[in-house]
């Protein structure tokens, strides 16, 4: 009796009624044959049906095969799912990973609209993790010139001005074609740095003429051999052109440290497989580690060939912080050969990414704040500091994201998702896909037909300005003339609604020497001890209790 009633239950009488539906429809069309209304509906009815009749039958899902045609309803929600919460349900300040004010602010500036907000802060100013920027009773008047920063240690011998915001490192391959040379063309516009990403120097980074950073992964794109090592042949060749002007060696990433990179096989075309010298249509994945070089003195060392090969450009790395004794041991490097970098990039745990596994992406790695600080601290405790310069990325947007890492010792910004906005990235998160709406983060020649180049390299042009120019009014409120003045101490940060704590009481920087006086500091007291430059290992229990002692 159960069984005689099933079809007439909640989860298939939709089923039920598309094949009783199909009946009667294909009686009333053989009675009234010239009536094409009823035959389009028959057709309807009759796929429903047929439809119906699969989700039953097929293995895949559970929820098909116990709500056949109803349950395609879950399947359509779970799509538009992303895009109603944009647009309908999110408040200003909690969208993730940017909120609707962080992305409204960079259209606004990219567009040259009107970026004031009325009405006064919508935060709440007495709740935990608040910060602002003390402000003086005697501010001066903003800069007139873009903030500029210059890079290059003394065995540099092309020392390079950069803009202090930057474009970070985005391959193409992640990016479009298009989106690559609207991002180079406005970098050449306003006189800013374009960071090639690990996917090296192509024909489209070249187009526009902009500054690149050439940035060097594991992979050794646009400058490996046969076999896919590191070639100082081929890397002499490239970073011979007078629009490369820093060389970056890539050692880790912020969104998935530890990983490699990853490039999904949908967005490896045949010109990207050429260009890179992969194979076309498979992943390509880029080692977790470098062949060139297996130690911090391996890799200083591999830092003064590169130095030497592009003829003296500034050459540097860039990694998320992990464990604190492994970055210790390339200074210690440093110390013992006197060779230096001429700039380290921290990329923060929060940086962005067009594709990583879950867990790397949320639970690997060091925030950028939190490295960013260690890393100044170590140098200035190493007495190096003066000698390298510190770049800094991970969810950098606004002037505010700026003047906070730069208090922390960064000389200058790198953001990435923030000049996709302004190329016309919409947030819908659909980089590892290859269905990138808007044509920033797909190979697919139609779909990035709609980012038009000039007008795009006009809006990345004006976002970098309006941005740089919010930075020197910012930081002539707070009395300064240079955003190198900006301190520790001139940040607040709410730790509770009852007290209140400053950056220098957060972050306590290191004494000039500390380190190597012997610092009792318990970030790096223990993790300088371990640190050791022949290895990335850690020194030994007896070698550190002898250390200790």
């Amino acid at each position: 009796m159960q069984l005689l009633f099933l079809p007439f239950t909640p989860r298939y009488i939709l089923l039920t009624l598309t094949i009783v539906g199909s009946v009667v429809l294909a009686a009333l069309v053989w009675r009234y044959p010239d009536n094409h209304a009823l035959a389009v509906a028959l057709a309807i009815v009759i796929g429903l049906a047929l439809l119906g009749i699969r989700d039953l039958i097929q293995v895949k899902h559970a929820i098909l095969r116990n709500y056949p045609i109803a349950a395609h309803l879950r399947f359509i929600l779970e799509d538009i799912r992303p895009e109603m919460r944009q647009y309908f349900f999110e408040d200003d300040k909690d969208g993730a990973p940017f909120p609707r004010d962080k992305r409204a602010i960079v259209y606004q500036r990219a567009k040259k609209d009107p970026d004031k907000r009325p009405f006064g802060t919508q935060y709440d100013v007495y709740e935990s993790r608040y910060e602002w920027l003390h402000h003086s009773m005697a501010p001066k008047a903003p800069a007139a010139e873009p903030f500029r920063v210059t890079i290059g240690g003394a065995e540099c011998s092309q020392p390079y001005s950069a803009s202090v915001f930057n474009i970070s490192a985005m391959s193409y391959g992640s990016l479009s074609a298009n989106a690559v040379r609207a991002l180079n063309k406005g970098a050449r516009m306003g006189g800013f740095a374009h960071d090639t990403g690990e996917g090296g120097v192509t024909p489209y980074h070249r187009q526009h003429g902009g500054d690149l950073i050439w940035e060097i992964g594991s992979g050794y794109f646009c400058c490996r051999d046969a076999g896919g090592a590191f070639s100082g042949e081929r890397f002499a060749e490239v970073a011979a052109d007078p629009q490369v002007k820093m060389i970056e060696i890539k050692l880790s990433q912020g969104a998935k440290p530890g990983h490699g990179g990853v490039l999904p096989a949908s967005k490896v075309t045949a010109e990207i497989a050429r260009i890179r010298g992969i194979e076309i249509g498979k992943d390509c994945i880029s080692p977790a580690h470098h062949r060139a070089f297996s130690t911090p003195l391996e890799l200083v060392h591999f830092i003064a060939r590169l130095r030497r090969l592009s003829g003296g450009k500034p050459t540097g790395f860039k990694l998320c912080i992990g464990h604190p004794w492994e970055f210790l041991a390339v200074v210690r490097a440093m110390l013992e050969t006197n060779i230096t970098p001429d700039f380290i990039v921290v990329d923060g745990k929060e940086g962005g990414t067009g594709a990583a596994p879950l867990e790397f992406m949320d639970h690997l790695g060091m925030p950028l704040r939190d490295g960013l600080s260690f890393v100044h601290s170590a140098l200035v405790g190493a007495g190096l500091r003066e000698r390298i310069r510190i770049g800094a990325s991970g969810k950098i947007i606004s002037a505010f994201d700026m003047a906070r890492v730069m208090a922390l010792g960064a000389d200058w910004c790198n953001a990435a998702r923030g000049f996709m906005f302004a190329v016309g990235c919409i947030q819908a998160q659909q980089c590892h896909t290859g269905n990138c709406p808007t044509g920033v983060t797909t190979q697919d020649a139609i779909r990035q037909r709609a980012i038009v180049v000039p007008a795009k390299a006009e809006r990345v042009f004006n976002f970098h300005r309006e941005t740089v120019h919010a930075l020197a009014e910012l930081i002539a409120a707070a009395g300064l003339g240079h955003p190198s003045e900006l301190k520790p101490q001139h940040f607040m940060h709410r730790a509770a609604p009852d007290r209140v704590v400053t950056f220098a009481e957060l972050y306590r920087p290191l004494a000039p020497g500390e380190l190597l006086a012997g610092t009792n500091d318990p970030r790096f007291r223990d993790a300088w001890f371990q640190a050791r430059s022949d290895s990335f290992a850690p020194a030994t229990a007896s070698a550190f209790a002898h250390a200790a002692e």
